[in-house]
């Protein structure tokens, strides 16, 4: 996560890609309306929000669940799971990660991705407290109405806030590294801050008045969140084992148990909890028995690159990698991961690589081959400046870094740039000897590479695309996802488009990412059948062969 900073802070577009070749270009024609559009099948669906994060009880009994990439504040009836209201940018909420609600019932929410605090009065008017630098997460109010926030994955501090914004923030902590502040936080009966330190395994409290700090309970995994029941006694949830558990005065009792990924966590009046999950989307609530039940449910919660490797449609989940049936959709194979822990690591792309897969991350800023079969990680790049996709060429990898703007090849021991001066590379794809790259925000896509070697320049094959991301070269061309349009458009090589279907895409990313975000991958069979995520919709569509 060492380059997220910087990718953030970047927000500048890298210089036009120019091509300098005399080749054919294959220009512009506006897809044939007249030819017919494939059968786009929905074979796997995911959860209902995109990643649920922070969620926090309101004073009219609902529960306020917030969504870092789904951009969004969602409001559900806690009996029936019922989506009541739904808040978006359009609203004036831009990627939260948690959200509290102060003693006069206005609600703050924190965007890590930006560094914004901001909330709505009673009245229903935007307020913004506080602009730190990215990674604000957790947030709480005191019963006096003190706004408290900490720092988690892309800072460290805590800080006290002022609610309507006059006054400066006031720094409590700024030695709670590495990695992470506090996240999920909570006031204690004897009237101090609690919060977990995630990379640290322990439970901290603070007199948030002189900065005092004392360790409250150890031997956690990954603690992710910290509640007080109605009677004081403090819950912890576990992230790393998937554990709720009670800290009583009898010791430690795991009083519920789900899959790794949780997120948050929440007691309502009659103190039932109610958990959350980054990785799967969820919103459970615990039954008496210990055992849960679903309110909203989990899957497929980012889905973005795609590959096939046999019968298994592999996608990148950010979170998570899952295998599909290709014939059925199921959902066979489910590996997470926990952010900043786990050998599997963060996952927005993904290619074959023979029974394995390169896995890319511009949030971990890294590139990795993985072994699905046994789960372990062969190999490790690090530090790479946003790379948005990789894949085998010749032997070695080929990695596309946004913030570079340019495609590198990564050998044992040496790197040798192909291309350079790209706005936006995206999608590699290997056809043969060539190597391809679709820039999104020029509209490209272009061949860099051939036989090993780079080309004097880059060669535009194909132009006038709307935001192309992920595609696949077929005999006769190209089949691209462009995002803006929100299609699958056919390309031949002659320069005839047509469209094959029409699908909700995702949407652009913050200035200085990736502009795909969570990209919109395209994958084909050996059979010819073509597979596409879904972001927006959180879906697997096939379309099958001939299209």
């Amino acid at each position: 996560m060492r380059h997220l900073h910087s990718l953030l802070l970047a927000g500048v577009v890298l210089a036009g890609c120019n091509s300098g070749s005399d080749d054919v270009t294959i220009e512009a024609e506006a897809p044939s309306e007249a030819a017919p559009k494939a059968v786009l099948e929905t074979i796997a669906t995911g959860a209902n929000i995109s990643g649920a994060n922070g969620i926090h009880f309101g004073p009219d009994g609902l529960l306020y669940v917030t969504s870092v990439i789904g951009s969004d504040l969602t409001v559900i009836d806690p009996e029936t799971g019922e989506k009541v209201r739904r808040f978006t940018a359009e609203d004036g909420v831009f990627g939260p990660d948690d959200v509290a609600f102060a003693p006069d019932g206005s609600y703050y929410w924190t965007s890590i991705l930006t560094g914004q605090v901001a909330g709505f009065t009673p009245e229903g008017e935007k307020v913004v407290a506080a602009q730190i630098p990215p990674g604000a997460n957790p947030i709480t109010f005191s019963d006096d109405g003190r706004l408290f926030v900490s720092q988690c994955f892309l800072g460290t501090n805590l800080y006290e806030l002022d609610p309507t914004g006059e006054g400066a923030p006031r720094l409590i902590a700024d030695d709670l590294g590495p990695g992470c502040g506090l996240n999920g936080m909570d006031w204690g009966p004897d009237g101090r801050l609690y919060g977990p330190r995630w990379f640290a395994g322990e439970v901290v409290s603070f007199d948030v008045d002189t900065g005092e700090r004392r360790t409250e309970a150890t031997g956690f995994t990954v603690p992710a969140a910290i509640k007080f029941d109605s009677e004081g006694t403090l819950h912890v949830l576990d992230t790393g084992t998937g554990e709720v558990v009670r800290m009583g005065e009898s010791g430690r009792e795991v009083i519920g148990t789900l899959t790794p990924g949780l997120d948050n966590f929440a007691f309502d009046s009659s103190d039932t909890i109610f958990v959350s999950s980054y990785t799967d989307g969820f919103i459970k609530r615990q039954n008496e028995d210990g055992t849960f039940t679903d309110l909203q449910p989990g899957g497929m919660s980012h889905p973005g690159g795609v590959t096939v490797i046999g019968d298994t449609v592999w996608v990148a989940d950010v979170h998570a990698l899952r295998g599909f049936d290709r014939e059925t959709g199921e959902e066979i194979i489910t590996q997470r991961n926990v952010v900043g822990v786990g050998e599997l690591g963060g996952s927005l792309n993904v290619a074959r690589d023979g029974d394995n897969l390169i896995l890319s991350s511009w949030f971990d800023s890294d590139v990795r081959i993985w072994d699905p079969a046994t789960q372990t990680r062969l190999r490790h790049i690090p530090n790479l400046a946003g790379p948005a996709s990789a894949m085998r060429y010749r032997g070695e990898l080929a990695i596309a870094e946004h913030l570079k703007g340019a495609v590198t090849l990564f050998g044992e021991d040496e790197t040798t740039v192909l291309a350079d001066d790209l706005t936006a590379p995206t999608a590699l794809i290997v056809d043969g000897e060539d190597l391809y790259v679709s820039d999104r925000s020029a509209g490209q896509i272009l061949k860099i590479a051939s036989a090993g070697e780079a080309l004097e320049a880059p060669e535009v094959v194909v132009s006038d695309l709307a935001n192309p991301e992920g595609f696949v070269v077929t005999e006769d061309g190209f089949v691209v996802v462009e995002a803006e349009a929100s299609r699958l458009l056919h390309v031949t090589r002659e320069g005839e488009r047509r469209a094959i279907a029409s699908f909700p895409a995702g949407t652009p990313g913050l200035p200085g990412l990736p502009p795909s975000q969570i990209f919109n991958g395209v994958a084909m069979d050996e059979d010819g059948n073509l597979f596409v995520t879904g972001e927006h919709d959180r879906v697997l569509y096939r379309v099958k062969a001939p299209w």
